[in-house]
């Protein structure tokens, strides 16, 4: 026997692991699969209801199962566990998330996989019981009231400086974001904090040469 033999023997000896019985696969794939229907409901309350997605909350649970299947297979045969890394290289997902708290849910969802199919479902109970209950306080916190776009348009081309001055004792801040000039024109698009956004409009409005104001909330992404 040469001694390449010899290396690639010990190897694969020293990696592969005990066999896998019955029992073991069918309490590994029950706990993962409970530990995805609980994460399936904290999805469902925690979720904002505009982005909440049926699909991908079942999606959860199975993710949940396929990952503990494919770590209770990868373990169990070092030569399994190379060409499972190799087929799944080559798939690419491309659905589009549309609320970063998605991603958590999804690494939520592999990681309770990873932990069951490697033997330590009581890992993955305390890691899904402790992140339900920091998601769900922070959920609850008020969050602080976002920025609104104000946008103004005016005839009178240097109406600018009157309508920043205007504008800025009833906001608790004022950032200029854009301004368009045309030949009679001025389009100008401001950031700002006010408590009062009915009587902020009206005084802007009561500008002379301001022909339209129009106040814009939005978060950063999406705008309503």
């Amino acid at each position: 026997m040469s001694a390449g033999d010899i290396f690639k023997k010990s190897f694969l000896e020293g990696y592969a692991s005990g066999e896998l019985t019955i029992s073991s696969i069918a309490a590994c794939l029950v706990i993962a699969g409970l530990l995805g229907v609980y994460v399936f409901f904290a999805y469902r309350m925690l979720c904002r209801r505009e982005f909440f997605n049926k699909n991908f909350s079942v999606a959860l649970i199975a993710l949940a199962e396929i990952t503990a299947a494919i770590i209770l297979t990868v373990q169990s045969n070092v030569v399994i566990s190379l060409g499972m890394v190799g087929a799944l290289s080559i798939v690419r997902f491309r659905t589009a998330i549309k609320d970063p708290l998605d991603l958590v849910f999804l690494f939520w969802a592999i990681s309770i996989g990873i932990i069951c199919g490697a033997g330590l479902a009581l890992v993955a109970v305390a890691v899904s019981l402790v992140l339900s209950v920091l998601l769900w306080i922070f959920n609850a916190l008020p969050a602080a009231k976002s920025p609104v776009l104000l946008l103004v348009s005016s005839t009178d081309l240097k109406a600018e400086g009157t309508i920043v001055e205007t504008a800025k004792p009833l906001c608790k801040s004022l950032t200029v974001k854009s301004r368009s000039l045309t030949a009679d024109r001025l389009d100008l698009i401001a950031e700002i904090r006010t408590k009062d956004e009915s009587a902020l409009s009206a005084a802007v409005q009561a500008i002379p040469g301001v022909t339209s104001v129009t106040v814009v909330a939005h978060n950063g992404e999406t705008t309503y």
